[in-house]
This record gives structure tokens, C-alpha cells and sequence, in this order.
């Protein structure tokens, strides 16, 4: 099932993950979040990965993080997103990446649907007895046990991303960057990095990105011992980069418009009010404003979210048509010279595909404005 003819690379790391478990290594629950994911580890127990199961996501039957099942029982009705497909969050972690990969954007380690199987994932006690009962027949009746398909407990499906190190919470340094700020070269770099998290948060409409949940990587070269006693000293300068982790609530299949907004809070920061740049322009114009392109898009989304066995193609529909609409909007932003803040307060589209009784050779499609708007508005 593990199979990436395609990325040969991420394949080594999850043959070395399967390879660890093998060993008794097993993947090590993270205790933040509000659902089951794990950081899994190599051969050598070295952080490889982050695995999230489907079925332990924060509306998955096998969720061991009790406080959403709490919430489920007490409040069903503030329970959940209702502008999300739920218990998709590994699709939309899959797919966020996929965007990513698609606009050349770089910011979010690479993220595929993986099966994995592990001793500290959270099964059921039935899961867990058939388990044991298969493993004591190999060892008794070696005959009978032979016959078994599979004897240990069964792989999970979930989200697998690349582990990255040497980063913190984006909170963190911007702090530090407000207290001490950064050479004009670096902070350029910032705003540049910025302006990808802007681009992928927006097309996929992310209604869970605060500063908590995206990364900083700083490398400030520091002057060492050595050059004090050289007569050239060469000066590197500081490198910078971001990640887009947790994009698990993405994707909506309409724009929030009942308790809650889920804002970009990224949008409150002092970047957000700077124009876009010109390289972010000559990086993704030429990509959205083509139709091949986006259509291209769609259908590379549509292979993998039909994986889920939940699939729903009229709900696959309304994500697409969402995506289209920020896609719309962000188009017009960049060809205005907005800024990350004018965009996110552009009204939401929705573009859908027009309903036609006559066969025609390309699509069309109709666009249009919602005006419904959350009861806690953020604008």
C-alpha cells in the first residue's frame, strides 16, 4: 500500500518507519492537539515523521484525547466544524501539500496518505484481542496461524509528513523579531516566506492557521573563534525560512457563515499590510491564471480525496468550487497590488460549474458572492 514510485525519497522514510516498528520502535504520541498523532521514529529512534490515523482525528471513533468526546456528549450543537467534510483532515493535510508542491511554494514538508500499524496507536479492544489471539496461535498451532492474512493489529490510515527540524513556533520569533529587528535583507526573506503562507492558506481556505501552528526556521550565523585570528572574515548571512504545519482543517465545502469566521490570524500581523511583491507574482499569476493549470489542480485533488471511503463527489464538488472562488480572489489581489490584508477581506466567491443541457467541448462556470456571514465576524 506504501507504494511512491514517484518520490523515491519519502518512500526510504516510510520503509524506515514500518522498518523501526518492526524493531520496537514505536511511534510516540504527541500530547498537544485535540486528537491522536504521533511523532514516529527510525531504526535509530530519530524523529522521522508525524502520523495522523483517520480514525483517531478529533471526530474519529478511536480519538484518545477524551476532552472532544466530552464536548461531542455535553454540546453536540457547538460541536465541530459544519463548513468542513469531517473526519477528512488526513486528505486535507495530503492535499495542502499537493498545493504546495503544485504552485512551487515550498513551504509545507511533504505529506502523503500512508498505512501504518503500531502498538501505541489507539485501537479497539477488539482489534487488540484478535491480535493476541492470531499471534498465540502461530506460536501453538504454527499450521493454523500460517493461514492468517495478517497477525499483527491492522494498519491505520492517516496523514504522514516529513519531520522538520531546527524550527519553533512561529509566535516565538516573531516576538523576538518585534524586540529585535532583523537586518533588511533577512526580513525581506521573512516577508517573502510570508507571502507563500498567505497564498497556500488562502486558495485552500485553512480555518485553522494561528501563530501557533506555523513555524520559523532562523539560522543567525554566529561569528566563531577561528575568524578572530584570520585578516578576512566572510559574513554569511542569516537565513530564514517557514513551514506550514497542522493544514488538517482545509478545504471547507462552504465559507464559514455560522457561529465562527476562523480567521487567518496571520492577517493582524505587520506583513499582512504590505503589498504583494512582484517575485510572488511571477511565482503563482502565471500558474492560477491558467485554466489548464487549476483544472490540472482539481483533478490531481479529485485522485486523492477519492481515496477516502466516504467519498462524496457532490461534496468534492462544493470544496472545488470554494477553492476556485479564493482562487478568483487572489488572482484579482495580485494583479491589484493588494495587500495580504485587502485579500482577506475581499467578499467570498464561490465559482461553480454551470449546469448545461448542450454538450460543449470546454466548461463553464458561474460565480458567485455569499452573503451570509458569520454570527462572530472578524471584519
Amino acid at each position: 500500500r506504501n507504494d511512491f514510485p514517484e518520490d523515491p525519497e519519502f518512500a526510504d522514510v516510510v520503509r524506515r518507519a514500518e522498518l523501526a516498528s518492526e524493531r520496537g520502535i514505536f511511534p510516540e504520541r504527541i500530547s498537544q492537539g485535540s486528537s491522536g498523532s504521533y511523532f514516529v521514529k527510525d531504526p535509530q529512534g530519530k524523529i522521522i515523521g508525524v502520523f495522523k490515523p483517520k480514525n483517531e482525528e478529533p471526530y474519529g471513533h478511536l480519538n484518545p484525547k477524551w476532552t472532544k468526546w466530552l464536548q461531542k456528549l455535553c454540546c453536540p450543537c457547538c460541536f465541530g466544524r459544519d463548513c468542513l467534510v469531517l473526519n477528512q483532515g488526513y486528505l486535507s493535510e495530503a492535499g495542502a501539500s499537493l498545493v504546495d508542491q503544485k504552485l512551487e511554494l515550498n513551504i509545507v514538508p511533504r505529506t502523503k496518505v500512508v498505512y501504518l500499524a503500531s502498538e501505541t496507536f489507539n485501537y479497539s479492544a477488539i482489534d487488540r484481542v484478535k491480535s493476541r489471539g492470531k499471534r498465540l496461535a502461530l506460536e501453538k498451532v504454527p499450521k493454523v496461524g500460517q493461514r492468517f492474512n495478517r497477525i499483527g493489529l491492522p494498519p491505520k490510515v492517516g496523514s504522514f509528513q516529513l519531520f522538520v527540524e531546527g524550527y519553533k513556533d512561529a509566535d516565538y520569533w516573531l516576538r523576538r523579531f518585534e524586540a529585535e529587528p532583523l537586518p533588511e535583507n533577512t526580513n525581506r526573506q521573512l516577508l517573502l516566506q510570508f507571502e507563500r503562507l498567505v497564498v497556500l492558506d488562502y486558495i485552500i481556505r485553512n480555518t485553522d492557521r494561528g501563530n501557533d501552528n506555523w513555524l520559523i526556521k532562523y539560522d543567525c550565523p554566529l561569528d566563531s573563534a577561528g575568524s578572530r585570528d584570520s585578516d578576512w572574515v566572510v559574513v554569511k548571512e542569516p537565513i530564514i525560512k517557514l513551514a506550514a504545519i497542522d493544514n488538517g482543517l482545509a478545504f471547507p465545502l462552504k465559507h464559514p457563515d455560522s457561529w465562527r469566521a476562523y480567521p487567518f490570524y496571520w492577517a493582524w500581523l505587520p506583513q499582512a499590510k504590505i503589498p504583494f511583491s512582484q517575485e510572488i507574482k511571477d511565482l503563482i499569476l502565471p500558474k492560477i491564471s491558467d485554466p489548464n493549470f487549476v483544472k490540472d489542480l482539481e483533478e490531481d485533488l479529485y485522485e486523492l480525496f477519492k481515496k477516502d471511503p466516504g467519498f462524496d463527489r457532490g461534496q468534492f464538488h462544493k470544496q472545488i468550487a470554494v477553492m476556485r472562488g479564493q482562487i478568483l480572489n487572489l488572482t484579482q489581489a495580485l494583479k491589484d497590488g493588494k495587500s495580504p490584508l485587502h485579500l482577506v477581506q475581499m467578499p467570498p466567491v464561490i465559482v461553480e460549474t454551470a449546469r448545461s443541457h448542450q454538450r460543449s467541448a470546454s466548461e463553464s462556470y458561474t460565480q458567485s458572492f455569499q452573503s451570509r456571514k458569520p454570527f462572530f465576524s472578524w471584519w
